[in-house]
């Protein structure tokens, strides 16, 4: 009866997304004319392959964005260093993602933008790539996409498995729980973030035999090649910054520059030579908060017009892509931004510690709140949660008065990543090639 109520209301999905095939094709090219997606490749959105699939077996990762995507990489590595005969697809679904991951890609593994989950699409996608696996990261459940594969005999996993709260409350109503249930009876793998998350997805159906634990590949923070312009470029930064009070405020929202330059105002007072790195998360939003500050006569300068730090700069925007963990070298103090408005989930916070940064992050983390609380349990110093703006304020100040103090949350920060990021890749290896590769490509 349950798997006949399952079966129904799938159906009814894949319906609904026949259906709505035309509107998401206009959606589409409207998003392509807003440079939402890429001006030339966004057929592969539609399922339409843009290269050919090689020969032999082949194992499709899926991230749906740069922080999911940057955490699949070492897995990748991983298995083009255990597993050599394997063909690795890579799929990511926005422009950002593309525009890091791309470059960060092993020689060799095959990069396209996922299709959406429209049963042309899916099926185009799936019956040319033929996949022999599928990787899917944190919380990507796309009904087409799992029943479309289970159809086909490919093996699934899901990795850094997660579901927010919202989307928990949502999938255990009585009207999606039946179709949650089932896209997760198909999984092989199910390799959650937490024990939380491990109960949540019990509670959702998921059989218990295929959760495993790892650890969180957030923390593992891999080490890219530069070029040598960049690492010229970095180097100059850091001169100009050896004797000024510098912090920086990473992954910025709009609406969160208020709270970063209203603060910014206050060490201006008392610290005049105090200078303030902005990393907002859409390089679009960089160029906007430079336009404004440049009206009201700030010392401002902007990272991709290569500008210099000059005497009277005291803000520095960085609206580029893929180097914020170069950045985080640069300054002692990073606070992580998508944390200060209720409507935010926080961002991940293990590259500035990984960078010996002095870590501070808002109230609202969403599912980083795990990552947080297993930093502060290990060192209540490694990680600085503040309540919003005078509370950070408080906080800046304390760490620019005594240098003992900042280097003490230094060193925690990042003894605290060392200890909780050794052994996860490893960890996860074991597990995706004893209960993926094994049995999908025997």
């Amino acid at each position: 009866m349950a798997a006949t109520k399952s079966k129904a209301v799938y159906n009814v999905y894949r319906a609904l997304s026949h259906g709505l095939s035309p509107l998401l094709y206009l959606h589409l090219h409207w998003r392509k004319l807003r440079g939402l997606e890429h001006p030339l490749r966004w057929p592969e959105r539609l399922g339409r392959p843009s290269l050919p699939r090689p020969p032999g077996q082949l194992l499709w990762i899926h991230a749906v964005s740069l922080g999911e995507g940057m955490a699949a990489i070492p897995v990748i590595k991983q298995c083009i260093q255990r597993r050599p005969d394997l063909t690795i697809l890579m799929t990511t679904t926005t422009s950002s993602a593309f525009e890091v991951i791309e470059k960060r890609l092993p020689t060799g593994v095959i990069h396209q933008f996922a299709p959406v989950d429209t049963p042309s699409a899916m099926d185009s996608f799936l019956g040319h790539w033929k996949p022999n696996a599928i990787v899917i990261m944190e919380s990507e459940l796309w009904p087409n996409l799992i029943m479309g594969a289970s159809e086909r005999g490919i093996t699934l996993a899901l990795l850094n498995a997660r579901v927010s709260t919202k989307s928990f409350k949502r999938w255990s109503g009585p009207l999606l729980l039946p179709l949650v249930s089932l896209m997760l009876s198909k999984f092989s793998l199910i390799v959650p973030l937490s024990n939380m998350q491990a109960i949540n997805f019990q509670l959702l159906h998921a059989p218990p035999f295929v959760i495993n634990f790892s650890g969180d590949l957030k923390y593992v923070v891999e080490e890219f090649d530069i070029s040598e312009g960049e690492i010229r470029s970095i180097e100059d930064l850091k001169v100009h910054l050896a004797h000024r009070k510098v912090w920086m405020a990473s992954s910025i929202h709009k609406g969160e520059e208020e709270v970063i330059l209203g603060i910014h105002k206050v060490l201006m007072q008392q610290y005049p030579d105090v200078l303030t790195i902005i990393v907002p998360r859409h390089p679009q939003h960089g160029k906007e908060i430079a336009q404004q500050l440049w009206k009201e006569g700030h010392g401002v300068a902007l990272r991709s017009r290569h500008d210099k730090l000059v005497g009277e700069t005291n803000l520095y925007v960085v609206d580029t892509l893929g180097e914020l963990k170069h950045l985080y070298r640069l300054t002692p103090v990073a606070v992580i931004g998508g944390s200060f408005l209720p409507t935010l989930s926080g961002h991940n916070i293990s590259e500035a510690a990984a960078a010996g940064c002095a870590v501070l992050t808002g109230p609202y983390v969403g599912h980083f709140s795990r990552m947080v609380l297993e930093m502060q349990r290990l060192n209540p110093l490694s990680v600085l949660q503040v309540s919003g703006k005078i509370e950070l304020e408080d906080a800046l100040k304390k760490l620019f008065s005594d240098a003992k103090i900042l280097e003490a949350h230094r060193t925690a920060a990042k003894q605290v990543y060392h200890s909780l990021s050794t052994g996860i890749v490893g960890k996860v290896w074991s597990l995706l090639d004893f209960q993926i590769l094994q049995r999908a490509l025997s």
